[in-house]
């Protein structure tokens, strides 16, 4: 299976997504996700001008040489775009390889663990009250956990609330970063209130997650996983910055709320203390961008020996190429714990045809050999690339912050 030909197409119907489509001189093609969500064009001049060239005339089945001559061979190691690049190229690799045995791809990685995937969706509201009738209105669409996030008072926006009660939460999309205003104090008097408020209405059998995206210090995680212990999250995600792994020891110390993190990281060892000594319970870190399934099954291996689970970062900045691939990843892997679901758009579902299904509460796997997603290329031309930057936080007082 020599490749012939690799290039990339670049859509926007209603987010900017990034697709690597590699193709053999049999005719059977892969694809795979380079999406960096705001900072999407500088994947694709790294895969242009570094990587493609250097994939014509190469074996696709050798895929773990493939990968480790990119990761290895590039000298600079490691970082989003370049591990989102060998990602895009190693997610192509193994839907050929599927495909070229005529199997879908979890049969591939090693058959079924599970027969479905749960999933957790996003209830928003700017106040309890509006976030309580989202979180019913996916209870009532079959879903078993919910991410809850609701706006604070004194605070006029929070990381994952809508700007409008009833419609999906999505960063601004301006063309320049949107500065947000953050408080610390506000928050944490605040958010413990709303899980009360869920465990009231919808008793203790609903999985409840909520993200703190890296808003805190280590202290006031502490303080944060201790007060809402009584409500029993699922989880508690992204509590502090996690550049210094060692601060989620800190945090374990003082609550058994369980922690997740991961979905900046970008390979192994940005996961390995916070595995090894077991300061985490679920490891968000993405195929597209952990350099694809080679990297990723490995940091699931590890994180299996010490009873941490998988949770897949699933947003809709991720294209359902990546959800794809994630779906039969999950429905091999042993220590599954959870995947992210936010609905794509209607034009993106239409851009990149699927067969993975959405069945109370849970993900069903696909059975077309390779990954189960394509891409129809005369409609993705039709969403033109616009530019887009993620917000950035500063506190009260003027302070850039973690957004």
């Amino acid at each position: 299976m020599i490749i012939s030909d690799a290039y990339l197409i670049v859509t926007s119907p209603g987010r900017n997504f990034v697709t690597l489509k590699i193709v053999t001189e049999s005719g059977v093609y892969g694809i795979g996700d380079a999406t960096l969500n705001g900072r999407e064009l500088a994947v694709v001049a790294y895969l242009e001008e570094h990587v493609l060239p250097s994939l014509i005339g190469r074996d696709a089945s050798r895929i773990e040489d493939i990968w480790h001559f990119l990761y290895r061979g590039a000298y600079w190691r490691r970082g989003p775009v370049t591990m989102t690049a060998i990602a895009a190229v190693d997610v192509a690799l193994w839907d050929i390889k599927a495909k070229a045995a005529g199997m879908p791809l979890y049969q591939l990685l090693g058959g079924k663990s599970r027969d479905r995937v749960m999933v957790y969706g996003h209830a928003t509201g700017r106040d309890i009250e509006a976030c309580l009738e989202e979180v019913a209105r996916h209870v009532k669409e079959g879903y078993k956990a919910v991410r809850v996030q609701a706006g604070v008072p004194g605070i006029a926006s929070i990381y994952g609330v809508a700007k409008k009660d009833g419609e999906p939460y999505e960063p601004a999309d301006a063309e320049l970063p949107a500065e947000h205003v953050w408080s610390t104090s506000k928050y944490l008097n605040h958010v413990p209130k709303l899980f009360a408020a869920v465990r009231e209405r919808f008793g203790d059998d609903l999985h409840v997650l909520h993200d703190v995206h890296h808003r805190l210090t280590p202290i006031e995680a502490a303080r944060l996983g201790k007060e809402v212990e009584p409500y029993h999250l699922f989880w508690l995600e992204d509590c502090v910055p996690a550049e210094n792994q060692e601060a989620f020891g800190l945090i374990r110390q003082h609550t058994t709320t369980p922690l997740a993190v991961g979905e900046v990281f970008n390979s192994l060892f940005d996961a390995k203390t916070l595995i090894e000594n077991q300061w985490i319970d679920y490891i968000r870190a993405t195929l597209t961008h952990a350099g694809g399934i080679t990297h990723v099954r490995r940091i699931a291996d590890l994180a299996g020996l010490y009873h941490v689970r998988t949770g897949f970062h699933g947003p809709t900045d991720l294209s359902p190429v990546c959800l794809g691939a994630a779906i039969h990843f999950d429905t091999w892997v042993p220590n599954f714990g959870i995947q992210e679901y936010m609905p794509h758009t209607n034009a993106t579902d239409e851009v990149f045809p699927h067969d993975y299904r959405f069945e109370d509460g849970h993900f069903i796997v696909g059975e077309t050999p390779g990954h189960g997603v394509d891409i129809d290329e005369s409609l993705a031309k039709q969403y033109p690339y616009k530019r887009a930057s993620l917000p950035v936080n500063r506190l009260e007082d003027g302070t850039l912050w973690h957004w």
